[in-house]
């Protein structure tokens, strides 16, 4: 059974272990691991697996098409049977290039550990590993099998590892994401927009803009149209909104444009609203009927939303950090994350687990050293408890 002294041991273990932390964080960050670059991610995979070896683990590289593999960690401290699985859920890519770290090196300077990738999320990364570490250690024993997995290409979009995570989720109680927190105050998410990615494409006739203009068929004032349509199509009081950009079309100037395209970034903060704007889309009819009008895509992340069961999830959180001293609170981001899939399927997801932070994709990254033993307590307590 949890009790607050339990939080208060497993804080104070951590707490002794956050110098090797820092250091483990060192190493991982310095391996480098872009999503597009499957070999560095296979070495940060590889590192990674060994370091869950030395805590006990059972451990897994699975293979995927044109992506690093993802890591597959599953420990079992309890005694007889599992009751159940919980999953923890993160990723090994970084959006930066082999080669960053020769003018972003990792280093630590007051209190914060800077370099590409040290919040999002090898931070969490760590701070999982030591969550473990505490629970041996201590001899804490969660009653449920605990699944860690580690995707290869959350940075971009996921297609390797969302069937491998969904199938995990499936059999687990609850799934627990060590994405970086919302802000300093170190706020969990509990609600996450949904994602959709939609490509409008014109097809015209190309003709000479000064000899023969009445022969063709201007695709770029087609997609002019169309781009002033799918703007109204935004109900920003819902969470729904679009941006429109990646614009392109025409040749020459002295060119009927033949062929124009824009692509369309869409977020939404419910499930229904994912349905109606891809009905939307695919209704967009040519105002000029002379041109070909396709649009393809959809809405590729279901969102995280608030319900219940994520509620529920965050206040047992809220309590075992107040037996630590802190004030946890809830945020909701417009970005998405592994947890959306997770959530999608129905799974209670509890999100922004990892390190407490700031400047995510930027030359700044970097996450608070002095909190990480307080956010590894919070996951250890969460693994026990749940």
């Amino acid at each position: 059974m949890m009790t607050s002294t339990s939080m208060r041991e497993i804080h104070r273990y951590l707490k002794g272990r956050q110098g090797a932390m820092v250091e483990l964080l060192g190493k991982v960050v310095s391996i480098e691991s872009p999503s597009d670059n499957p070999a560095a991610v296979e070495r940060a995979a590889r590192f990674l697996a060994g370091e869950w070896r030395k805590r006990g683990a059972k451990v897994k590289l699975i293979s995927t098409k044109r992506r690093g593999p993802i890591l597959r960690a599953e420990v079992f401290l309890g005694k007889g049977r599992p009751k159940g699985q919980l999953l923890g859920l993160g990723h090994l890519d970084t959006v930066y290039a082999v080669g960053t770290l020769k003018r972003m090196p990792f280093q630590v300077s007051g209190g914060r550990a800077l370099g590409p990738g040290t919040v999002d999320m090898k931070g969490g990364v760590v701070q999982a590993l030591f969550a473990v570490e505490a629970l041996r250690a201590l001899e804490l024993r969660p009653t449920a099998k605990l699944v860690f997995l580690f995707t290869s290409d959350e940075e971009v979009g996921s297609a390797a590892g969302r069937p491998v995570l969904e199938a995990e989720a499936r059999k687990s109680r609850a799934v627990l994401v060590m994405e970086p927190s919302t802000g300093l105050h170190g706020a969990l998410k509990t609600a996450r927009k949904g994602v959709g990615e939609f490509e409008i494409i014109v097809e015209g006739r190309a003709a000479h803009a000064g000899v023969e203009p009445e022969k063709g068929v201007n695709a770029v004032h087609e997609l002019a149209a169309q781009i002033l349509r799918v703007a109204k199509l935004a109900r920003p009081e819902r969470g729904l909104t679009l941006n429109v950009d990646v614009v392109e079309g025409g040749t020459r100037t002295n060119v009927i444009a033949e062929r124009a395209r824009a692509q369309v970034d869409v977020r939404i903060a419910r499930m229904s609203d994912g349905k109606w704007i891809e009905r939307q889309m695919r209704r967009l009819k040519p105002v000029d009927e002379r041109v070909k009008l396709i649009v393809r895509g959809g809405i590729n992340r279901t969102p995280l939303e608030r319900t219940p069961l994520v509620v529920g999830l965050f206040r047992h959180a809220q309590e075992l950090a107040a037996e630590l001293g802190v004030d946890l609170e809830q945020s909701a981001t417009g970005g998405g994350s592994d947890g959306n899939f997770t959530a999608g399927l129905g799974v209670p997801t509890l999100d922004g687990l990892g390190g407490v932070g700031g400047g995510m994709h930027s030359p700044g990254e970097f996450v608070l050293v002095k909190r990480m033993p307080e956010r590894a307590a919070l996951l250890a307590g969460l693994l026990l408890t749940l």
